[in-house]
């Protein structure tokens, strides 16, 4: 048999290899709430003929995406977002022109919507194939941010890995809140750039997300799961804005002096031996800041100043009060315990709680619990002084309400920065001084033996502060204060709830101004 002559065997057409789905899309299918991603895209313009063009066809062929960011809408525990992704594998997430434009696109429309903006970058820069063209379009996605922040909008950013170069010295260094994957390398200098210049590898681990956390650049370094609750938490705080037509609960009149402990209501003005006041706020036993968060219904915290300094002794967090969410400025007396007193890098990052709260159009609660501010040589060169005086200015102009809180030590100029507010509360046995008594005693008749007399003379005790005007609301408290702990702690959380909601009806900031300038009034 002629088996030239045989038909041919007949075999089915090989199939066309399938197109990827992205990795930037696998990475938001973890984080967005499920089918709900909707592209924003439309067709890039792009050199049609040449090596770049090539380059350009093979970098859709391997990722799957037809640029280096996609972006679009989705929700996130509901909520409707916006979102820019970064897409490494094309093209190692570098930004051209027609990238620009389509992350400026983006950002302009969440804007003119009025969305929260998420971005998740994972670039190695500019793209070096178009040169400066592509470098100096980071100007107009930065002016693009800052835009749609100073709308009220809030703008997070987690770092993928890797962010470098011109992506992290521009959009991606602008979040109000900023998280990064975890052992992701995030730096401005990539290492192979640092080698190739010094002849030696860059230091291990200074450019890792988690040495970044140490030194509060960034709040957090998350997997996905943690970061959906993260975002999802943070939204819940942000929807629960006080509306400024709401209503503050009435403030009980104050009762006689003469009253039963049982009976104290907030705005109780009765006197205690104020040097009996001082030792109950120094016990290590009292409940401070920590138990006060540990008792909201959300916390989402964060780190430093967001530029590279970090001070345990302060803490900033988003946070909700029971319907109420705020941004929570305050000492933690237990940290400065083991790690020493609030500083100028503390003071710094308390100044960045309080734009934050500008920023996003959320009250502010501060904290005070400290024995004062860290008097050192490093404070001294880090502009302690200057930082304190900059707290106290920000906080006469800050364009939302603020409360304070004088919950336990009151000492000196760690204490007069988080103090300004639209409203003042202070635990029963609370106090407010220049310096501690002892401090004082010393000043004066060179002997701290007198610090008691000296407390009494001073007036610096919760009850005299509420002579003065200083103080609104007292909030009664047991002796001491850890004996009835939970019962203490939802009592403050309840009436931080009732001021903050006081605060927004006030006519902030020009009450506040008008308030200190009485206080100043000689009398």
């Amino acid at each position: 048999m002629d088996e030239s002559a045989s038909p041919s065997p007949s075999f089915p057409p090989s199939p066309r290899p399938a197109t990827p789905r992205p990795a930037a899309l696998r990475f938001a299918d973890l984080v967005l709430d499920p089918g709900t991603f909707r592209s924003w895209d439309t067709p890039p313009r792009h050199p049609a003929t040449g090596p770049y063009a090539e380059a350009l066809d093979r970098a859709r062929a391997r990722s799957g995406a037809d640029e280096a960011a996609l972006t679009g809408e989705a929700r996130l525990a509901g909520h409707r977002v916006a979102v820019v992704l970064s897409e490494f594998t094309f093209l190692a997430g570098s930004i051209g022109t027609a990238t620009a434009a389509r992350l400026l696109a983006a950002i302009e429309r969440a804007t003119a919507e009025r969305l929260p903006l998420l971005a998740f970058p994972a670039s190695g820069g500019t793209r070096m194939q178009e040169g400066t063209p592509a470098f100096v379009r980071m100007v107009a996605i930065a002016n693009a941010v800052t835009a749609h922040k100073a709308a009220g909008l809030p703008y997070l950013v987690h770092l993928r890995h890797p962010t470098t170069g011109g992506v992290l010295a521009s959009w991606a260094s602008l979040g109000q809140l900023t998280t990064a994957e975890p052992e992701a390398l995030v730096g401005f200098l990539g290492p192979r750039v640092y080698e190739a210049l010094y002849g030696e590898p860059f230091p291990a681990g200074v450019q890792r997300s988690e040495h970044l956390l140490a030194r509060g650049t960034v709040d957090a370094v998350l997997p996905p799961d943690a970061l959906r609750r993260r975002l999802a938490d943070t939204l819940g705080v942000l929807a629960a804005r006080p509306g400024p037509g709401q209503a503050p609960p009435p403030a009980p009149a104050p009762e006689p002096e003469s009253a039963p402990s049982a009976g104290r209501p907030a705005g109780y003005s009765a006197r205690h031996p104020v040097w009996e006041s001082v030792t109950l706020t120094r016990s290590p036993d009292r409940p401070g800041l920590a138990e006060l968060l540990g008792a909201a219904g959300t916390v989402v915290p964060l780190a430093g100043t967001g530029a590279g300094e970090r001070d345990e002794a302060l803490r900033t967090a988003l946070v909700r009060f029971g319907a109420t969410g705020c941004v929570l400025v305050g000492h933690d007396r237990a940290a400065a315990a083991a790690h020493g007193p609030v500083g100028p890098a503390g003071l710094r990052a308390a100044r960045r709680g309080m734009r934050l709260a500008a920023d996003l159009g959320l009250p502010l609660l501060t904290v005070i619990d400290t024995h004062g501010a860290e008097l050192s040589r490093e404070a001294e060169e880090g502009a302690l002084a200057g930082e304190i005086a900059r707290c106290v200015a920000e906080l006469g102009t800050l364009p939302v309400p603020v409360v304070s809180l004088l919950l336990g030590e009151g000492t000196g100029g760690a204490a007069l920065a988080l103090l300004p507010a639209d409203r003042t509360v202070a635990a029963e046995h609370a106090w407010l001084s220049p310096l501690p008594p002892e401090g004082a005693s010393v000043i004066l008749h060179r002997t701290p033996d007198r610090a008691p007399e000296l407390a009494e003379q001073q007036r610096i005790g919760a009850a005299e502060l509420f002579r003065e005007g200083i103080v609104d609301r007292i909030l009664p408290e047991p002796v001491p204060a850890s004996a009835d702990r939970a019962g203490f702690v939802s009592r403050t959380v309840a009436l931080v709830e009732a001021e903050l909601a006081a605060a927004a009806a006030t006519r902030y900031p020009a009450a506040r101004q008008a308030r200190f300038r009485r206080l100043a009034q000689w009398e």
